[in-house]
């Protein structure tokens, strides 16, 4: 009886943080969106800056998805299939996003490509700029989403282990062969995985992308950095419309999470 209560109270508390600290805020964004009517809303996500913001946004998850995807499943193919020196070096390397501040991550990209920059001069010579430009938006996108699709692939490919694959070799399949047919649909669903993290990681980055963008409105500003601009004139409405763009999107990643979760869990079982 004692245990029962315990769990009750333990599951009430659950609930009423996630309903506090989650669900309330993001509802609460919704209502404020729509306060004014549903012209307003489409008047405020359809206006041509926020259309530019969403299209950058899209461009740069996008690339940034097909950067890391394959980086990611290369760099996990490294680690776990082969022994050499400095592997846990490279392992270390890979997490270093997770542990820096965006907003550092931003500065180092302007003490890179930046005026002051030591690739500067290569970038003016090759009439290239990146600082304050789509391609530094895109940059930082990578950056801080690097690790997610290698850091879901490698334990789980550790665990798998190399039998099948060695099998394979000694019958003579070819290196390509054997990762389209055997690692592969192993390791699908951590792919995924990684995938939908890395998408939602890239869609919500503001910190690095601020430093580097340079905030010109219709270039490069991203959706976050959009909903600040707004918000800071105070076009709470629009700024809140907007938001509910990234509210959506959000929730729809949130269900492709759990379905994949669950994919994993009965593939497992």
């Amino acid at each position: 009886m004692k245990d029962r209560i315990i769990k009750t109270i333990l599951i009430l508390i659950g609930v009423l943080f996630t309903f506090l600290m989650l669900i309330l805020p993001l509802a609460i964004v919704l209502f404020y969106a729509l306060r004014e009517g549903v012209v307003m809303f489409f008047s405020a996500i359809t206006e041509p800056f926020a259309v530019a913001a969403l299209n950058l946004t899209l461009l740069s998850t996008g690339i940034t998805l097909v950067v890391n995807t394959v980086f990611g499943m290369f760099a996990a193919w490294t680690i776990t299939k082969y022994r050499f020196r400095g592997k846990q070096v490279l392992t270390a390397l890979i997490d270093i996003p997770f542990s820096i501040s965006t907003v550092i991550a931003g500065l180092a990209f302007i003490a890179v490509f930046g005026r002051i920059g030591w690739a500067n001069p290569i970038t003016e010579a090759l009439n290239i700029r990146i600082v304050f430009a789509v391609p530094g938006v895109v940059l930082t996108a990578i950056f801080v989403t690097f690790p997610f699709v290698s850091r879901e692939l490698i334990p789980m490919m550790q665990a798998q282990g190399n039998e099948e694959e060695e099998a394979a070799a000694l019958m003579g399949a070819k290196g390509f062969y054997i990762f389209r047919k055997i690692t592969l649909p192993k390791m699908k669903w951590g792919l995924l995985y990684g995938v939908i993290l890395t998408t939602a990681r890239a869609m919500g980055e503001f910190g690095a992308a601020a430093v580097v963008s340079g905030r010109l409105r219709g270039r490069t500003n991203t959706l976050p950095l959009h909903i600040e601009m707004l918000f800071n004139e105070f076009q709470l409405t629009a700024a809140f419309a907007v938001s509910s763009i990234l509210v959506m999107i959000s929730v729809i990643i949130l269900i492709l999470r759990h379905v994949v979760e669950h994919r994993m869990k009965q593939e497992e079982g």
